[in-house]
């Protein structure tokens, strides 16, 4: 099938005083422990995460920090730092030793870059920081980075009703690897195509994310079909929960284009540098009441990304407004967007496909 990414709830947790910084420490140590790094290389992700929490405390403004399996290399661990904090005007100074806005010396970027795998970091003046950075175990392969996303619960919800999921054949020299994490990417024919899903469960809370796991299980099924067929059969299968919102694309990457099939309010966007185009859905509920399903087709600009999410993020948000982010990799431009468009009123989802790398 190619390589899976599944959906799981992201627990994002506040950095906002010197306490959460040894629990995050160790939950991240944990879960290096759990993926089979041994003492050195976990103690890399302890440093740093200590470092990126600590860097929330002392300087951010709604520092959040998740830490996750990477979503597409089972063996891996992402951990993303979110603040609107005062932003950085020179990423690159900001990275040398010592160097710190706050004019305290300490590790920093430059010590994060070296403890992590890789990293990646967007910045505005005035909007705050996404750092994004992944850790493997030594001579462990490096993840793609085509397709991810992340979700969020409303308000203090500890389960989210949104979820995504893909299937990246990516290369044919790519085996595949499966992944948990809050959302999933699934890509299709040999090499050449990705297709993601999103769906926004009817509500919130457990039977919203029963009705949008279901999602998940029914596309990763029928992931080989078209979107609109794909889309067919979730309608069919969400019967008995909840039903939602749900977006099914296709991205072929030789052809450049982009096959889509939407029902109910999944807002999917292609996205480039000078703005965005909007997809089509119909109205209703999947697996209660829609028209007739439709698929469309779209030519796919060089250097755009596809951008699913779901109304817990508002459509207004406008892409010249974070220069820069559409060349980023596909969880800053989740992270980015949660943290810019989401709302606390509603549970929130994004998935991003980067088609080429």
């Amino acid at each position: 099938m190619g390589q899976v990414i599944r959906s799981q709830d992201d627990m994002w947790a506040r950095a906002e005083d010197a306490s959460a910084i040894g629990s995050l420490r160790r939950m991240a140590v944990l879960l290096a422990e759990h993926r089979g790094f041994d003492e050195e290389d976990a103690g890399r992700v302890a440093v740093a995460v200590s470092e990126a929490a600590s860097n929330l405390v002392k300087h951010a403004v709604e520092g959040t920090l998740l830490i996750r399996p990477h979503p597409e290399l089972a063996s891996a661990i992402e951990v993303i730092a979110v603040d609107r904090g005062p932003g950085m005007r020179d990423i690159s100074r900001a990275l040398r030793d010592g160097y710190s806005t706050a004019g305290t010396l300490g590790i920093g970027l430059g010590g994060i870059a070296r403890m992590a795998s890789g990293y990646e970091v967007h910045s505005l003046p005035g909007r705050g920081t996404v750092l994004g950075m992944y850790f493997t175990a030594r001579d462990a392969p490096r993840p793609p980075g085509r397709v991810s996303g992340v979700t969020r619960p409303i308000g203090e919800e500890s389960v989210c009703g949104d979820a995504f999921a893909a299937v990246d054949t990516g290369t044919t020299e790519n085996t595949g690897n499966a992944a948990n994490t809050r959302g999933a990417a699934n890509i299709g024919s040999a090499g050449s195509t990705v297709s993601v899903m999103l769906c926004d469960g009817l509500g919130h809370g457990v039977a919203a994310a029963e009705a949008s796991r279901e999602a998940v299980r029914l596309f990763l099924r029928h992931a080989e079909l078209a979107p609109v067929g794909v889309l067919e059969r979730i309608h069919a299968g969400l019967g008995r929960t909840r039903g939602g919102a749900v977006a099914v694309a296709r991205i072929d990457r030789v052809a450049a284009t982009v096959s889509f099939a939407g029902l109910g309010n999944v807002s999917a966007w292609i996205t480039h540098a000078e703005g965005r185009q909007g997809m089509i859905s119909v109205p209703g509920i999947a697996g209660h009441h829609a028209r007739t399903l439709r698929q469309y087709e779209y030519v796919l600009p060089p250097h755009s990304v596809v951008v699913l999410h779901s109304d817990g993020l508002s459509d207004r948000w406008d892409v010249s407004a974070f220069p820069g982010l559409v060349t980023r990799p596909p969880s800053i431009v989740a992270a980015t967007l949660l943290r810019d468009a989401g709302t606390r009123r509603d549970d929130a989802g994004v998935a991003v496909v980067r088609p080429w790398v």
